[in-house]
């Protein structure tokens, strides 16, 4: 950790250099702007003591200020001024500074200053590794074909700088696909900020974006701005105002846009990513979306696949959330009965991979014991379908003759169970305990053609996508 000390009167950052390696900090210096910036350059201190007044340099303490607020704003600034009054220490503060000493000052007092911004410095650091931390932990679970094809355009775009669009139904994993990208990409050191569209007022999107300046709290950055360096996520852009789309492409173009209430121009570098659950095409004819915007988001469109469609990710999924919530929150660490499996499997998943995590959740927490999970224990199986023991057949199937109910009861359970398996007929045969000959020729008779194509156009029917 590294203090770095700028003042253009050398006596001042020599003696306050020699005060700070005597308290076993490591110490540079710098004599004006432009030392200053080629330190900050080389390696982003700890904590910077700036003066705020330099002579012959081309920024003074003040611009200095706002640099490094921008561009690492999580290192601690101290302001120091021989000039010092308390209009100079306001404007300080509101560019972002983290306290002011007047000189001449108080060894004990700079001492005191310097401990507590190193310990805000160092907790900063702390929670950005946290939260890289636990970006990378959240890693992407599946070995289905499906969740294969995903995972491989994933792969083939996290060390570009191309804008990706994630489409997909809601609770697919189309955020933890954006992480994936962040964790894996050469900015996975730096921000990764979300822009959740639909929560935000249409009437504050400008401010949260762009942020804002006042004379009572001067600059409040936006989420663009943090976002510098780093990754910026438009979860249902969709849902994004037309207004503020023109002054998103702008940015897109432009590479900077002003705060609100501001002047100055502020330069971000970013790497957008969007997602939405809507057809965007749809969006655009109805004049809800502009086609300039979605051509610069849609330069690399990626499908994030529906739980339905990856069904043999449900086990290990199943598993790795169970292990999630006895980390988190000591729940029982139990497994899956190979009923339970099968349903999991076999039931309709609307809200995807978020339901298939509550559905676990609500288990564990209302669950009989810590033994395996039973079938009857999910949600819509507490009687098991059944009345004092007797299956209870509704629908169409209740009005058939024997042999047309049989044959449809065979059709859709064998379709369930092909779906399930990923369109594998070898292991869908030993599930249902059939010779697979023997279970190609009984869909032959039902009508069924045995050929399933995967999400690529494969013939999955002689692969193990186990």
């Amino acid at each position: 950790m590294s203090i770095l000390i700028v003042d253009d009167e050398r006596d001042i950052r020599e003696l306050i250099g020699d005060i700070l390696r005597d308290e076993g900090f490591s110490v540079r210096l710098a004599a004006n702007a432009d030392e200053c910036m080629a330190a900050i350059n080389a390696e982003a201190p700890s904590l910077m003591i700036l003066d705020i007044w330099l002579k012959d340099s081309r920024m003074d303490g003040i611009d200095i200020l706002k640099t490094v607020k921008r561009d690492n704003p999580d290192v601690p600034v101290v302001i120091i001024s021989g000039h010092g009054n308390i209009e100079i220490a306001v404007a300080a503060i509101r560019q972002g500074a983290y306290d002011f000493i007047e000189k001449p000052f108080n060894i004990d007092q700079l001492m005191v200053v310097v401990s507590r911004a190193m310990e805000t410095s160092r907790l900063r650091r702390e929670n950005s590794e946290l939260r890289r931390r636990d970006v990378n932990s959240s890693d992407m679970l599946g070995s289905s074909a499906a969740f294969r094809g995903l995972k491989g355009q994933l792969d083939k775009v996290t060390k570009s700088n191309g804008r990706v669009m994630l489409t997909g139904p809601a609770g697919s994993g189309k955020e933890l696909a954006a992480r994936y990208i962040h964790a894996h990409s050469n900015r996975a050191t730096a921000a990764f900020v979300t822009v959740t569209s639909a929560t935000i007022e249409p009437e504050r999107m400008e401010e949260v974006l762009f942020g804002r300046e006042t004379p009572e709290r001067g600059v409040e950055p936006g989420l663009l701005e943090q976002a510098h360096g780093g990754i910026i996520y438009f979860d249902e852009v969709a849902d994004m105002p037309l207004g503020t789309q023109s002054k998103i492409l702008r940015v897109l173009v432009e590479q900077q846009f002003t705060r609100a209430g501001g002047q100055d121009k502020v330069r971000v570098d970013l790497r957008v990513i969007s997602s939405t659950t809507r057809d965007l095409r749809s969006e655009i004819q109805a004049g809800r979306f502009r086609q300039e915007l979605y051509d610069r988001l849609n330069v690399v469109p990626i499908p994030v696949p529906s739980l339905e469609e990856r069904r043999e990710d449900i086990p290990e999924l199943t598993t790795h959330f169970i292990e999630m919530f006895h980390k988190s929150q000591g729940l029982p660490l139990r497994r899956l009965s190979a009923d339970a499996e099968a349903l999991l499997q076999t039931m309709r998943w609307p809200g995807n991979v978020r339901q298939l995590r509550n559905v676990i959740e609500r288990v564990l927490i209302l669950g009989e014991g810590s033994g395996p999970i039973e079938a009857r224990e999910l949600p819509g199986q507490d009687s098991g379908g059944s009345d004092e023991g007797r299956l209870v057949i509704g629908g169409a199937l209740a009005t058939l003759p024997l042999r047309e109910a049989r044959e449809l009861f065979e059709k859709e359970y064998l379709l369930t169970q092909i779906n399930r398996f990923g369109g594998n007929i070898s292991r869908t045969a030993a599930f249902v305990g059939m010779e697979r000959s023997a279970l190609h020729r009984k869909l032959k008779s039902l009508g069924v053609v045995t050929g399933h194509k995967g999400r690529g156009g494969e013939d999955d029917d002689d692969e193990d996508h186990g």
